[in-house]
């Protein structure tokens, strides 16, 4: 005899939480996420279908394989991910899961979500941050950005909030921290942050004496 799971159906679809890194396509006009382990290389979009990382034709989740979109239940172990050495510029993702899933004792793997909001942390240099900057790696065709003070980054793809909200679509909502957790600074951090805006000064000074170059030919 085998033994069947229950079967659930509920009225509204399932809330689910996990860690992703946004992404900017490369042209700039669209915006999405990418896993950081299983199908990390395949960026998805805020609305969209799960398909097998191992090329199989079976539609997922199918109990006798990994693939299918992932999450938690609990928001509390998904923020508990960033404090990976790996995974500190990830963000948070809320997620609707949608059709059909597999529960386990501490998640689920579906076929179908809709990203609702992302949790977005501090910038690296501990200040709040504004927007999302080129990460400085991605995927083909993407680049991941993450989040920035609105200092930190010099050049490369960068947008605000809102805007990336407008380009991922679907309903996206952005949700930065706003905990402000640098407001007492040591002398060695202000050190530090000396240095870096003395960096950033020389790095401006470099593009000015290339636009003077120009304008003198």
């Amino acid at each position: 005899m085998r033994l069947r799971l229950p079967q659930e159906r509920p009225a509204e679809p399932p809330t689910g939480y996990k860690i992703a890194y946004p992404v900017l396509s490369r042209d700039g006009t669209g915006a999405g996420f990418t896993g950081v382990s299983l199908g990390g290389g395949a960026p998805y979009r805020a609305l969209d279908d799960a398909r097998c990382v191992y090329g199989r034709r079976h539609r997922p989740p199918a109990r006798r394989c990994d693939c299918g979109f992932h999450c938690l239940h609990s928001l509390t172990e998904a923020l508990a991910l960033t404090c990976a050495g790996q995974h500190r510029r990830a963000v948070v993702l809320e997620v609707g899961v949608l059709g059909a899933y597999i529960r386990y004792e501490r998640g689920m793997r579906y076929a179908r979500q809709r990203v609702r909001t992302v949790r977005v942390g501090s910038c690296a240099c501990g200040r709040d941050a504004v927007r999302f900057a080129d990460a400085g790696w991605g995927r083909p065709g993407w680049r991941v950005v993450a989040a920035d003070c609105g200092g930190c980054g010099l050049g490369g793809a960068a947008v605000g909030f809102e805007e990336f909200e407008r380009l991922a679509g679907d309903g996206v909502r952005v949700l930065p921290d706003r905990s402000g957790a640098v407001a007492d600074r040591t002398l060695p951090e202000l050190m530090a942050e000396a240095a870096l805006l003395q960096a950033r000064l020389d790095w401006f000074e470099g593009q000015l004496a290339k636009f003077s170059s120009s304008g003198e030919r």
